[in-house]
């Protein structure tokens, strides 16, 4: 099951990348990045890490290698990153929200509203935090 996540997770980030027009030789890297995301967030939730904390961390990883593939191929660190984050952002949680509301459970609803906020302000955090410790790192003498 694991494997099939992974692969799926590979797929959906270059295809995003599609969608974004990033460079056709740079499809695969976006899709590692999503991929390794992805990997980060299964490592830190089945290790017992709150949903929230484990989407922080697989969003500052994804920040992170993002970093390390503009530098490497002379590109935006853009181009990976939003492509890479797309398995993570919280679209079934945000659905479930929605579909309580239709059905008057506004109790569900807030929860799921309230977790799917959480979430995204996780990968948000996460993509933050990477850019100022990469900053850091660079104005290092």
């Amino acid at each position: 099951m694991m494997i099939v996540q992974l692969l799926l997770s590979f797929v959906a980030s270059s295809l995003f990348g599609v969608i974004f027009n990033i460079p056709k030789r740079l499809l695969p890297h976006s899709g590692f990045v999503g991929m390794s995301g992805w990997a980060m967030y299964m490592a830190a939730a089945r290790s017992g890490v709150d949903g929230v904390a484990a989407t922080f961390a697989a969003a500052f990883f994804v920040a992170f290698v993002s970093n390390g593939f503009a530098r490497r191929y002379r590109t935006p660190a853009t181009i990976f990153i939003v492509s890479g984050i797309i398995p993570l952002v919280p679209g079934g949680t945000a659905f479930e929200a929605m579909r309580h509301v239709v059905m008057n459970d506004y109790n569900a609803a807030i929860s799921l509203a309230a977790k799917a906020f959480m979430i995204s302000g996780a990968i948000a955090m996460g993509l933050i935090f990477s850019e100022v410790v990469n900053q850091l790192v660079k104005r290092r003498p």
